[in-house]
């Protein structure tokens, strides 16, 4: 069976199984005390049986699992025993699948180590690449066959012949200009979410923004309110799907909820990386122009724009100890508002979740309470 094959089961129970492997500490987290620094809970603070992976983030935890179930092809329960789905304490027990993959962790670490100067050269995917084995044979349908290009690599050939200016300005003409965009500066929306956390049933989500890059989703889902908030400087999610009553996100996750903010209103995308090179290639068979923004921490975004100029892709990755795990946002679907051009449709492929929104309904420059990008308040668990 092919990877792609397997993708909807592989999707559908993943965040649900990785939302039982939280031990009962998680629900127990303490709040910090009245103006001290929020203390952010690390891998082996929340999950039980952590070896190797600690001293991480819970959200970078995750995209580490992702890279997992990426890299092999398959879900949580072809590394743990198969009862976990409904026995959360059963992540707990080793399995000789577990155990080789701490040990293929210590095989790929050393690697780097010797021959790459500790950088994250090898990596799961290097060898597996999908599959629940590598392969060592060549493969000449590979060799001889058509060659295919992933559009979301990190290296590309430089193009020389247009500057990230000109793509920009190009990106904003095509929105509407930027005095119609200067004067778009908040909206509230509804529409439809689906995702793996309501195996892809639509249910209701509200959207509320503000520039220059606040945001806040609200997904009523059948088992409660699922919040997740970017308040300029900081993210949180909070809600049934979440594997913590709130989860506090770090490095590139926080980073993409900037993004994501900023996206949604264009202007400051500019200002978002103090470095940018362009280059091309092609999404769907359509050639795009990709625009990579260079920064200092987690260090790398990718836009798509299209022949019209307008942005059909980003992606960004997330350094984790088992290297970069992308988070890929795409939008389509642009319709006019207040003279403004808004995509209506947004889906998000993470290697442990998609979603999928679809907006019925923009309010443009209304009123939002400051109250709407606060914190969330922490979701009890049952």
């Amino acid at each position: 069976m092919k990877v792609g094959s397997r993708r909807a089961l592989f999707g559908v129970t993943l965040v649900a199984v990785l939302c039982l492997i939280i031990g009962i500490r998680a629900a127990g987290q303490a709040p910090a005390p009245q103006g001290a620094p929020e203390r952010v809970p690390l891998s082996d603070d929340v999950f039980k049986s952590v070896e190797i992976l600690k001293g991480i983030p819970v959200d970078t935890f995750f995209e580490t699992m992702g890279m997992f179930a990426s890299a092999m092809g398959n879900d949580c329960t072809f590394c743990h025993v198969s009862n976990a789905y409904f026995d959360k304490t059963a992540f707990a027990q080793p399995t000789p699948r577990i155990r080789r993959a701490r040990q293929m962790l210590t095989m790929m670490k050393a690697l780097n180590d010797q021959y790459f100067a500790g950088r994250t050269r090898v990596t799961c995917f290097t060898c597996h690449g999908g599959s629940q084995a590598p392969r060592s044979e060549p493969d000449l349908a590979l060799q001889y066959g058509a060659p295919t290009e992933d559009p979301n690599a990190r290296d590309f050939p430089v193009d020389p012949r247009v500057s990230a200016d000109e793509i920009f300005d190009k990106y904003l003409l095509a929105l509407g200009g930027t005095e119609r965009l200067a004067k778009f500066t908040s909206f509230t929306a509804k529409g439809t979410y689906s995702g793996f956390d309501t195996a892809f049933e639509k249910v209701p989500v509200e959207l509320f923004a503000k520039a220059p890059n606040q945001q806040t989703m609200i997904v009523r889902q059948v088992g409660g309110i699922s919040t997740r908030t970017f308040d300029g400087r900081n993210g949180w999610m909070a809600g049934p799907d979440t594997p913590m009553p709130l989860l506090t996100l770090t490095e590139g996750n926080l980073d993409r909820a900037r993004l994501e903010a900023i996206v949604a209103f264009p202007t400051g995308i500019r200002r978002a990386f103090p470095k940018w090179r362009v280059g091309r290639t092609a999404i769907d068979d359509r050639e795009v122009r990709v625009v990579q923004g260079i920064g200092d921490a987690q260090a790398l975004a990718n836009f798509y724009f299209d022949d019209s100029g307008l942005l059909v892709r980003m992606v960004r990755w997330t350094r984790t100890p088992v290297g970069f795990v992308p988070t890929q946002v795409d939008y389509a679907d642009y319709r006019d508002v207040a003279g403004v051009k808004v995509p209506f449709h947004r889906s998000v492929s993470q290697t442990y979740m998609q979603m999928n929104v679809d907006l019925t309904d923009v309010q443009p420059n209304v009123t939002i309470d400051a109250a709407k990008f606060a914190r969330p308040a922490p979701v009890p668990r049952g």
